[in-house]
């Protein structure tokens, strides 16, 4: 393959060799421009970045003459053992000839978002079927919608079949990333949380599977530190915490805050509940049938029985998925579709408030369903009907030592407060990764630029999974990360068996 065919072939993709070849015996270097990274069809968006690069010179690419047979060692680092990093530690062994893997996860164990939220309630608001692998199927779970425990102990168990753990060291934080033009690798600067600890190490290709719901944070209301009560996020539950019998604050009516709300309400003397915005309260997930409630929603005996031939086991999982992976036509705003969906969820919320109609307005958002993500809630609703919950629209002007004060100037006192108030989306990563003088964090202010959702101009072999819009519409969390995954190793492949080496410049 010449090279001009090479450099077409990989246009779009900041990758780059283990070993720096100069291509140029020019010591001026050519003036900064700004690249266009477009893709290689006419049928995708197209990007332009306004970072300052350099251009090689063309040729763009050399190969590197050795025998095909011959598989060079990939040393390549995952940060994040979640889902992705689970997924990661399975299908790049096995697709990646040569590959030299180490997983670097800063919590104990496997699992992200599930290892970490053990809040009470916390639960898949996608049917624990469609929400696996889809190579290690699990045909026993316990509930339709499993607990975060039981999902938790699922994943775990897939990395142990599949040896995730011989890759895997735990308790290391990943604090920054530099790009070493030199050596053409990437320099991770790492900290040891069991023993303070902080060391280097050096990669040829890192890709992060950071997730994006890890990075939680306390809001900033006036006065916050000062609260002398128990305060947490949903995200950090202290598990000696017992609510019952107090008088407890929610604030937030996201995903979490939705599930912990009716739990709360069933154990507490009193609660406070603050909701600055309004949501569609959904049925399910999908969106169809009358919904779920608060209890748990088992398999039948005779159910789970017949999904051990695997016949039936696929013909139920795929019509399961088809609910998931085809309900385009509700997506659209002002669609037929679109407004029955709304029309049913109306008349859902309004049968679920019916001891306290008056907060269906509310509630009631003016946006359509399916414009924020669909937040099914079981048990939310009939919590705030209850006599001992309180539902607070009015905005929280500050803390106290002993409570909260809203615009109106109420002070509530509370005994705890629990902010369900998200994590940072925005999809910057939470450490410092810089290549030719430029941060990453500062490269994607105020909007991230990547390519297909899985490289950024101007670093290097620098990959993510569950980047910037790499999630499509179709599919759920674990599907999306296995197809990503392997588009990664086949760009790994390529790299290494074609051994491909570009120059850049200095001064960039």
């Amino acid at each position: 393959m010449s090279p001009s065919a090479v450099a077409e072939e990989t246009q779009g993709i900041g990758v780059t060799s283990a070993v720096k070849i100069p291509l140029s015996t020019s010591t001026e270097a050519p003036a900064p421009v700004t690249i266009e990274v477009k893709t290689n069809s006419d049928t995708l968006p197209q990007s332009t970045s306004s970072l300052p690069f350099r251009p090689t010179p063309q040729p763009g690419f050399e190969i590197e003459d050795h025998p095909v047979d011959i598989i060079k060692p990939l040393n390549v680092a995952v940060i994040g053992a979640g889902l992705a990093g689970i997924n990661a530690g399975i299908l790049l062994p096995a697709k990646v000839p040569g590959i030299q893997l180490t997983i670097f996860e800063k919590n104990a164990d496997v699992g992200g978002t599930w290892f970490e939220n053990i809040y009470p309630g916390v639960r898949c608001d996608i049917p624990a079927n469609v929400y696996q692998s889809t190579f290690e199927p699990n045909t026993q779970w316990s509930e339709e919608y499993a607990q975060g425990k039981e999902i938790r102990e699922y994943w775990q168990k897939v990395a142990r079949k599949h040896n995730v753990y011989d890759y895997l060291k735990f308790s290391r934080k990943i604090v920054g990333a530099i790009w070493n033009e030199e050596s053409a690798q990437w320099t991770l600067s790492i900290d040891n949380l069991e023993n303070g600890e902080k060391f280097e190490e050096n990669f040829d290709v890192v890709i992060t599977a950071i997730g994006r719901f890890n990075d939680w944070k306390l809001p900033d209301y006036p006065g916050i530190s000062n609260y002398k009560g128990h305060l947490r996020h949903s995200s950090n539950w202290d598990p000696n915490f017992d609510p019952t019998g107090k008088t407890v604050a929610v604030i937030g009516n996201g995903a979490s805050g939705l599930q912990v709300v009716p739990n709360l309400q069933k154990v507490v003397k009193h609660l406070d509940h603050y909701a600055r915005s309004k949501t569609w309260i959904a049925g399910s997930f999908g969106g169809e049938g009358e919904g779920r409630t608060l209890e748990p929603k088992y398999f039948p005996h005779d159910l789970l029985k017949s999904f051990e031939d695997p016949d039936n086991y696929h013909k139920f999982r795929k019509n399961l998925e088809g609910k998931f992976y085809l309900r385009f036509s509700t997506l659209f705003k002002g669609t037929e579709d679109n407004k029955k969906l709304e029309e049913e969820f109306r008349r859902l919320m309004a049968e679920r408030l019916k001891k306290k109609p008056e907060l269906l307005d509310e509630i009631v958002p003016d946006f359509a369903p399916n414009c924020r993500r669909l937040t099914p809630g079981p048990g939310y609703l009939e919590a705030l009907t209850e006599d001992n919950v309180s539902f607070i629209r009015t905005p929280i002007e500050k803390f106290t030592e002993e409570g909260i004060v809203t615009t109106d100037g109420i002070e509530r006192k509370v005994d705890a407060v629990i902010c369900s108030t998200g994590a940072n989306i925005d999809m910057r990563p939470p450490f410092p990764i810089v290549a030719f003088g430029h941060n990453l964090r500062d490269a994607w202010n105020p909007d991230p630029l990547t390519y297909l959702g899985v490289a950024s101009p101007s670093f290097p072999n620098l990959l993510f999974v569950s980047g910037p819009n790499a999630h499509g519409t179709s599919g759920t969390v674990p599907n999306q990360t296995e197809t990503q995954i392997t588009y990664l190793a086949k760009l790994l492949r390529k790299v290494d068996l074609r051994s491909y080496h570009e120059e850049w410049f200095e001064g960039l």
